[in-house]
């Protein structure tokens, strides 16, 4: 049967996990992860703050910024907001990520009169729930959209992806884009390929296919219309099956058909709760196990699910459901994952204290959308591995013995300091299977391999004198006064230095009077065979770190 991609509205709020930190517009906010920038504030962007920068960059730009922790389940808590104001508008919205939904339009457009007034709708219903004046379709005295507390593009296209890259391209327009049926792939040509990294497949720090929009650019194919052009056995030849799923997207089709058939109705999988949950991490606990359930149904099948309803049941009788959508299919960690965001907003704000009355007593997950499972390379110089499988079931069943925030894992951020490398996040805020750790990036002043095996949570007091009895310090050039010759780690007895290096100098946030810090960093190695990282602070030596 062939059949058309689905007719889509797509919203996309710009910088949305600035929008979710609750600062004011005029307030300068960064989001960091990985010591990037991953979205800011009108103000932020006022004072040259932009996505992608260090975080040094973006202070030293702006003295002033607020910077925060990139954070899904707070980002997905807020969005929440907006999803409650258009579920009347239309009924089963699909969220794709915190920040951005759909909905097929084929029912709502012609309950409301046609796409063109759906989306309108729908612009100015996002625009209320971020706090905009009711009817706002331009900024007072003919400012720019910026002015908002955040940008907000609606459109409407003939497939998901072809409105969201569409939406992405609206936000900085007063109103929403309407393109007509069977011109998306007209709509589309003029926007470049570096747009495509904003959908998949081509997924930044994934490895999907990260450096095609560059490769495509080099080849002379700078817009989507230079690359629709082109014969899909040429592209499938040149770029495989991502180069080709690209190629059906600047053409206006999409990778997939609609739904044309429901799945298997044994796929869905419930879990009942007695005593009722009240409490998020209680209900976030069975979730993971129902989410284990549901991916185990699936593999059995050889499938995979692109698409998933997840719905929960208080004791009173109320329902609340919410779609969700992963391109390439979702694990069981992803679906566990968010479940605990929609749980978060459910039972976390006041909206949905006011739906949920009582506590949650059914959980159900229904696979909306399957496909065909592709299969994954097992080991072989990175990716998935066998044996990380088996790590990170091992991982839950210690979350079930000592508790749902329990269980932590590394997260990569970037810094100078061997605490400041990484931080612990829980186990079910993060996606093992489909993680892509950024590699970590030569700092200056940081300090080389090997790492230390133990870094105390707080440094510790320590001495370090020269052969004279007299205190080694650190000079503006970077040279220790004299070579250390015995050492004092937390008050214990002196011991003789055997070798040393360093220093290692770090001079940082130098515009900022208050957060100002200059460092010098030394590894000695003592008589007793033991090694270890000393820090020089305001005049101070502190025992950072020991290694193994």
């Amino acid at each position: 049967m062939n059949v058309g991609p689905v007719r889509t509205l797509a919203v996309w709020c710009a910088d949305w996990p600035a929008v979710a930190t609750g600062r004011p517009p005029q307030v300068p906010v960064a989001v960091v992860r990985a010591n990037r920038v991953r979205a800011v504030s009108p103000a932020a962007r006022a004072e040259g703050v932009q996505v992608g920068q260090r975080r040094r960059e973006a202070q030293s730009r702006c003295p002033l910024l607020e910077i925060h922790e990139f954070d899904e389940q707070r980002d997905a808590r807020a969005f929440e907001t907006v999803l409650a104001a258009l579920e009347d508008v239309a009924p089963r919205l699909e969220v794709t990520a915190p920040g951005r939904c759909a909905v097929p339009t084929r029912g709502p457009s012609r309950y409301h009169g046609g796409d063109r007034a759906l989306a309108g709708l729908v612009l100015g219903r996002v625009r209320a729930a971020l706090g905009a004046p009711a009817g706002t379709d331009r900024v007072e005295g003919g400012g720019s959209l910026a002015d908002l507390r955040c940008r907000v593009g609606v459109a409407v296209a003939d497939g998901p992806r072809a409105a969201a890259l569409l939406a992405h391209d609206a936000r900085d327009r007063v109103g929403p884009v309407v393109v007509p049926p069977g011109l998306t792939a007209v709509a589309l040509a003029p926007l470049p390929v570096g747009r495509l990294v904003q959908v998949g497949p081509v997924r930044p720090g994934t490895g999907r296919g990260e450096d095609l929009p560059d490769v495509l650019g080099r080849l002379g194919l700078r817009t989507l219309g230079h690359l629709a052009a082109l014969e899909p056995a040429d592209v499938l030849a040149r770029f495989g099956a991502e180069g080709l799923d690209v190629h059906r997207l600047a053409s206006g089709r999409e990778d997939r058909p609609p739904r044309v058939t429901d799945p298997p109705a044994d796929l869905t999988v419930e879990l009942g709760l007695d005593p009722p949950a009240d409490r998020v991490d209680r209900a976030a606990f069975a979730a993971k196990a129902l989410a284990d359930e549901f991916h185990d149904r699936l593999a059995s099948r050889g499938l995979a699910c692109t698409r998933v309803l997840v719905v929960a049941e208080t004791e009173v009788g109320d329902r609340i459901e919410r779609l969700w959508r992963h391109e390439g299919g979702l694990s069981a960690a992803a679906v566990a994952q968010r479940m605990r965001w929609q749980l978060e907003g459910w039972l976390g704000s006041g909206r949905a204290t006011a739906r949920c009355r009582g506590g949650v007593c059914r959980l159900e997950l229904v696979p909306d959308e399957v496909v065909g499972d592709t299969g994954r390379q097992l080991g072989f110089w990175g990716g998935s591995s066998e044996a990380g499988e088996r790590a990170v079931r091992a991982l839950a069943r210690v979350q079930t013995l000592a508790g749902a925030d329990a269980v932590r894992v590394p997260e990569w951020r970037g810094g100078r300091a061997p605490a400041e490398r990484y931080r612990l996040v829980p186990l079910d805020s993060v996606d093992l299977a489909g993680r892509a750790e950024p590699g970590p990036e030569p700092w200056p002043g940081a300090l080389p391999v090997p790492s230390p095996a133990l870094v105390w949570p707080a440094p510790r007091p320590a001495g370090l004198l020269d052969e004279a009895g007299r205190q080694v310090v650190v000079g503006g050039r970077g040279l220790a006064s004299a070579p250390p010759a015995r050492c004092s780690l937390d008050g214990a007895a002196w011991v003789e230095v055997r070798s040393w290096a360093g220093p290692w100098c770090t001079d940082e946030r130098w515009w900022d009077p208050l957060g100002h810090r200059r460092r010098a960093r030394l590894q000695l190695v003592l008589a007793d065979g033991t090694a270890h990282l000393l820090t020089l602070e305001s005049g101070r030596w502190w025992w950072e770190a020991a290694y193994d």
